[in-house]
């Protein structure tokens, strides 16, 4: 089972309420929008966060040089102890209904691939760039979290007592992410034993897990610190109040008919009308997927379930069996208005409104290792990068 420790973080000084100083994750916005933050605070985190490509092979440098200098003028301190951030969130979700999730912060194993103990449960789309593997070489440091799923029964009550409020953020969408310190060595180690005790399968970070697995080998290597040995992760239990999973839908480069003549002879079709906000509660209550046409316009799709015979029970396994014979090629967008937005300005020929996966699948994926189809979830809310930074030596 994976070791996971509490570690001296680095955190923002001074006011507690960093929403001017943190941001979304580097990997859900685009250079325009990371401007847009930049001019909130002169210490916005994605100055070191996201390095624009306009700023040449330098950039890696010059985010690791502005990130000491941050230290060096106290605008970022460093703890003295090791503890754990404990991160709780609260928000509404999509059904309307006010939700508040933990999870803990921590230093985690890194393992060899295929070692077990830290477990995959998506496979992945291949990553050419190195900016995050750059990005670490440079600063030295953990900049932002794994997301991982623990199966450690009764983990949330570990972290249901309050921390020392050390961050407090409010993002766009109406999240309050509120950052807890937990230095108590009693309560840091009954934390640690159990997320050790059992595995911890990533939600939202393989990316970034993989990284950190190749920096790791490249310290061992060179003889550098031991702190590479383990990689920042926000950890939950394993549970279905603690989940907010939504789906991520698919667009693709054919025409819509196409794909329905393709999707007819594994799904029943009728007419749904325009597509808007309310059709993924109408998805739910019908069973169905949605073929979304240049139009906006949507088609049900029932699953036939005698030509799903020995498919994982997910859409996103679905549609892969079914198109498997058809050319094509598909992206990923979560989030209905942006699904038509893509297809109503002509970036893509049509796309597909899918379920978000249950409970009972991921679970089953840290179970059997059976992996899904690439970006078959969406975990929700993101969590705030800087709000918590990790120091590799």
């Amino acid at each position: 089972m994976p070791r996971f420790l509490p570690f001296p973080a680095i955190r923002y000084s001074g006011e507690i309420d960093v929403t001017t100083r943190t941001s979304p994750p580097y990997d859900v916005f685009d250079e325009t929008e990371r401007e847009r933050r930049a001019a909130t605070h002169p210490n916005n985190f994605v100055l070191v966060d996201y390095p624009l490509e306009s700023e040449g092979p330098e950039r890696y440098a010059r985010a690791a040089t502005t990130m000491s200098r941050w230290i060096a003028d106290g605008v970022l301190v460093r703890d003295t102890h090791p503890s754990f951030s404990l991160y709780r969130m609260r928000f509404t979700d999509e059904a309307g209904r006010a939700r508040e999730t933990v999870g803990v912060i921590g230093a985690l194993e890194v393992v060899d691939e295929g070692a077990g103990g830290v477990l995959p449960h998506e496979r992945t789309t291949p990553k050419a760039k190195t900016d995050r593997l750059d990005l670490t070489r440079a600063t030295r440091a953990n900049l932002s979290p794994v997301w991982g799923l623990s199966l450690a029964a009764g983990l949330t009550s570990l972290l249901s007592d309050p921390g020392e409020i050390v961050a407090i953020c409010t993002d766009d969408d109406g999240v309050t992410h509120t950052l807890e310190r937990v230095a108590d060595p009693s309560r840091c180690e009954a934390i640690s034993a159990a997320v050790s005790a059992a595995d911890v399968l990533i939600a939202d970070g393989h990316h970034r897990y993989a990284i950190s697995r190749t920096y790791r080998d490249e310290v061992r290597e060179s003889g550098g610190p031991a702190g590479a040995d383990l990689t920042m992760t926000f950890v939950q239990e394993l549970v279905q109040d603690q989940l907010s999973v939504a789906a991520i839908h698919r667009l693709y480069d054919v025409e819509s008919s196409i794909l329905l003549s393709a999707l007819s002879g594994y799904f029943d079709t009728r007419p749904a009308g325009v597509v808007g906000a309310a059709t993924i509660a109408e998805m739910d209550a019908l069973g169905a997927l949605c073929l979304v046409d240049g139009n906006g316009e949507g088609t049900w799709l029932t699953p036939k379930i005698d030509r799903f015979a020995g498919v994982r029970d997910l859409d996103s396994a679905r549609l892969e069996h079914a198109l498997a014979g058809t050319p094509h090629t598909v992206r990923y967008q979560h989030g209905v208005e942006h699904v038509l937005e893509e297809i109503t300005s002509g970036r893509a020929r049509c796309g597909v409104l899918i379920r978000p996966v249950s409970l009972a699948e991921i679970r089953r994926t840290a179970e059997t290792g059976d992996l899904m189809p690439p970006k078959s979830t969406f975990f929700t809310p993101k969590l705030r990068s800087g709000m918590v930074i990790r120091p590799l030596d």
